[in-house]
């Protein structure tokens, strides 16, 4: 009976101190061998496939699409990291020790501000686009739109240094056992990181685009009213265009966005203990799911990505100067 009970535990040799092993349902145990693992590497696979894109093709080095590859950079590193490490963290026994839960909690914490910070970005460069077009070639270049990337990334991690700087300082700090990977946040530091996280930038996204869209549908009508036969007017009216889809196109990436990281911070805001409720690791998968969806849009409406996977297939990618290359 001893030896029995010694084969659930984690550690059986830390008889007192080990967490038992946890008892899966079947549904969720084949989610976590089979779903998630391919969730995981397809999510690395497309958003790789736009960092090598955007950084190969010097046509693409534009502000909108260095904000898009700041997110790739996100999502990749959660397809890459964070998703094998949940499924290890869910599946079974934590064995990788509590430095490496603490610092498993720091990069889960860091990439969702990034993420954040980055969609927020983007709503600021569809908003200058549409409502005022003739100052964004001057007021988004490539150099400011990598230094607000670079000041959205250092800010994430100062903020989740900040946040998580009691498991950083102290390791397995709120482990009731062994084998097991938590972390706790006090009521306070919750309310703050709602505030920061969800209220503010998602109420900064759904400003700016209901502006965004109001400008749009208002110029989409205009176009369609107004004909001239004056070239600059229909470079204009062309360009117009280009920007409209644009923003539409980085509207539905918003959205789906939204829809994938709200519900989160509903449950949150509905139950008391989240981290220790079973429902939650599939809100929080859902938000991983995001990951994954932004490269499939940008395959279904941005064309130069379509004509870059070509490339990569076909192994054109490796001809010379393929740099200089006609995607668009």
């Amino acid at each position: 009976m001893v030896i029995q009970k010694g084969a659930e535990l984690c550690f059986p040799q830390l008889l007192n101190s080990s967490c038992r092993k946890p008892i899966l349902h079947w549904s969720k145990a084949v989610f976590l061998n089979i779903m998630l693992p391919c969730l995981s590497l397809t999510t690395a696979a497309l958003n790789l496939l736009v960092i090598i894109s955007v950084s190969h093709f010097r046509q693409l080095h534009t502000p909108t699409n260095i904000l898009l590859l700041s997110l790739a950079v996100s999502d990749f590193l959660t397809g890459f990291l964070i998703l094998p490490l949940e499924i290890i963290r869910n599946m079974a026994c934590w064995v990788l020790g509590d430095l490496m839960c603490s610092v498993y909690t720091y990069l889960i914490t860091s990439l969702f501000c990034a993420s954040t910070g980055i969609i927020v970005l983007i709503s600021v460069d569809r908003y200058v686009a549409i409502c005022d077009p003739l100052h964004y070639p001057t007021r988004m270049t490539v150099v400011r739109s990598k230094l607000s990337v670079c000041l959205c990334w250092f800010y994430s991690t100062f903020y989740s240094s900040l946040q998580t700087k009691d498991v950083l300082i102290n390791p397995g700090r709120y482990n009731s056992c062994y084998g097991e990977c938590v972390f706790l946040i006090s009521n306070i530091a919750g309310t703050v990181d709602l505030v920061l996280s969800f209220i503010f930038p998602v109420s900064v996204i759904i400003i700016l685009y209901m502006r965004v869209f109001v400008v749009a549908v208002s110029q989409a009508r205009a176009m369609r009213s107004h004909v001239t036969a004056v070239t600059l007017q229909s470079s204009l009216n062309q360009t117009n265009k280009s920007e409209l889809k644009a923003a539409r196109t980085l509207g539905v990436l918003v959205v789906v966005f939204l829809a994938c990281y709200c519900p989160f911070y509903c449950y949150f805001l509905v139950k008391e203990n989240v981290v220790n409720d079973s429902a939650t690791f599939f809100v929080i998968i859902l938000y991983y799911v995001n990951s994954c969806l932004n490269p499939l849009i940008y395959a279904l409406f941005y064309p130069w990505f379509r004509n870059a996977v070509k490339l990569f297939i076909t192994f054109q990618i490796f001809t010379h100067d393929t740099s200089g290359a006609n995607i668009l």
